[in-house]
């Protein structure tokens, strides 16, 4: 009888051990899938530009514009431009 009583209080534990491990599971996936909104989410798309030189494209703020088109760097301007 005693054994009983023992093994008994084992299975009890492995069963909540293993359903509080399934809870921390479905709280975890929960908040992975809830849309998580970020700054750049909201901001409107910007305009692609590509370097004249080599290509590259990148958004028109971080693009320099120079006489011939728009560039990447400041060493593409000085080396299409003089």
């Amino acid at each position: 009888m005693k054994y009983v009583v023992v093994i008994l209080v084992v299975l009890l534990g492995v069963w909540l051990w293993k359903k509080s491990r399934a809870d921390a599971r479905d709280e975890k996936e929960e908040a992975l899938a809830k849309p998580q909104k970020t700054k750049q989410a909201d901001a409107p798309p910007q305009i692609m530009l590509s370097c004249a030189v080599c290509g590259v494209h990148l958004p028109k703020s971080d693009a320099l514009v120079g006489k011939r088109g728009s560039y990447c760097s400041a060493s593409h301007r000085l080396q299409q431009e003089g």
